[in-house]
């Protein structure tokens, strides 16, 4: 077998190449250079066609409903609202951080979004109340990681499409350790403010008016998650075509109801949506012209082989591929990591008999756990640059919420019902 193409591929990423290119460049290099008896026309018709996969539709879709949330104010009223039920908890805001990231989940799905969002948004509004902020960057990007795992994240739906499994199924297996992620970050948060003595945002309970006034605002914004698991669940649309729905319903809200969408946002709104689903489809893209490689050499067979000749235990093979891929999400962007490497796994997985499902959901897991560790976490990267923590500073202070996060991913690796409860699997 033939390992240039995939040490070519490593190198780069190491030197800063974007992953999309690296993968694209080790691709064509293969067949031009070792395997000339396919035409390299070949490997451009593929990427192409890979872009066109309806399953794939989704991403643009859900990315752009994201972006307009953050412009008609949605994720503001999210806040609002989450913060009636947190402003009496000691350490409320870091609280109300970790509820809104688990709601910014069943709306848009983008960890990075959210991060970005959170830290632009509340942060500052926690250093103000006496947090840390080393602890308030790293309660940011900890929770970012719930936003993927809630559908419709964007991570589920690329599992989806390299495994051949229901993006359906994939979005209903992301409720519960969705909300597994979220309750025990907040435990978490609960026990490191008691003992720092964070205080709480606000002195009394709100009252009947103030709950109703501001629930009321919200409710428009908690129909998005609710709406999708039960489009889903009673089979009324499609994940691509549930994509399509909220973009029209948070458009009619955001310029109808809230009024804080105009019509002269729409370009730039339309622009910032255009950028996101440009760069994670051209690493998609890049990802099937490199598969092509993958398949014709045999890689991802080699490495099932090499692995059940390691062990033929299911329950050593999931320690052996968690441990594997908390490593590699150290190194590399959780979609890149994704793409690179979920191919080579789920052959083994499968041989063993572990439900694909299951499987995509604790490699997700794994995967967006690496964005919030040191030393490449991107959602990481985004918090400290808006708040100004030092690396060291912001690790010294997230490891206890990190560990919680993998505490969970070995929950739901080792307990497969925590998954496959609402798909039914």
């Amino acid at each position: 077998m033939n390992f240039w193409p995939l040490i070519l591929v490593v190198v780069l990423v190491l030197i800063n190449v974007p992953v999309s290119y690296a993968l694209l460049i080790s691709s064509v290099f293969y067949f031009s250079a070792f395997d000339t008896g396919l035409d390299v026309a070949l490997i451009f018709q593929r990427l192409i066609a890979q872009c066109q996969s309806f399953a794939l539709l989704a991403v643009p879709f859900f990315v752009t409903a994201g972006v307009i949330m953050e412009y008609a104010g949605i994720g503001r009223r999210l806040m609002d609202f989450v913060g009636l039920f947190t402003g009496r908890t000691r350490g409320g805001l870091a609280h109300a951080n970790i509820l809104l990231s688990t709601f910014m989940g069943g709306c848009s799905g983008s960890a990075n979004a959210d991060a970005a969002m959170e830290a632009k948004m509340l942060i500052p509004l926690m250093k103000e109340s006496g947090i840390d902020v080393g602890f308030s960057a790293g309660v940011t990007a900890t929770s970012a990681c719930i936003t993927p795992i809630i559908p419709p994240g964007i991570v589920l739906i690329i599992y989806a499409t390299i495994s051949g499994v229901s993006v359906g199924d994939m979005f209903l297996a992301g409720y519960l350790p969705g909300a597994l992620m979220c309750i025990a970050l907040m435990i978490t948060v609960s026990i490191i403010a008691r003992k720092r003595g964070y205080p709480p945002t606000r002195d009394k309970w709100p009252n009947f008016k103030e709950i109703v006034r501001i629930t009321g605002s919200a409710v428009w914004a908690l129909v998005v998650p609710l709406g999708i698991l039960m489009g889903l669940r009673m089979g009324v649309f499609t994940p691509t075509e549930a994509g399509a729905v909220v973009v029209v319903y948070c458009l009619l809200v955001g310029l109808f109801i809230y009024r804080d969408l105009k019509p002269k946002m729409l370009p730039r709104l339309f622009l910032d949506s255009l950028r996101t689903t440009a760069s994670v489809m051209f690493i998609v893209a890049g990802a099937a012209a490199f598969s092509y490689y993958l398949s014709w050499e045999r890689i991802p067979q080699f490495i099932s082989e090499m692995l059940l000749g390691v062990t033929t235990n299911k329950y050593v093979f999931l320690l052996i591929v968690n441990v594997f891929l908390l490593i590699c999400g150290m190194f590399l962007e959780c979609t890149a990591a994704q793409i690179m490497v979920i191919p080579l796994l789920v052959g083994a997985a499968q041989t063993l008999g572990i439900n694909l499902v299951h499987f995509g959901i604790l490699t997700s897991i794994n995967i967006v756990i690496g964005g919030c560790t040191p030393p490449f976490g991107t959602y990481m990267f985004t918090v400290c640059a808006a708040s100004g923590t030092s690396i060291p500073r912001y690790t010294k202070a997230t490891w206890p919420l990190i560990l919680t996060l993998i505490i969970v991913l070995f929950l739901v690796s080792y307990i497969p019902g925590i998954s496959l409860l609402l798909p039914g699997q």
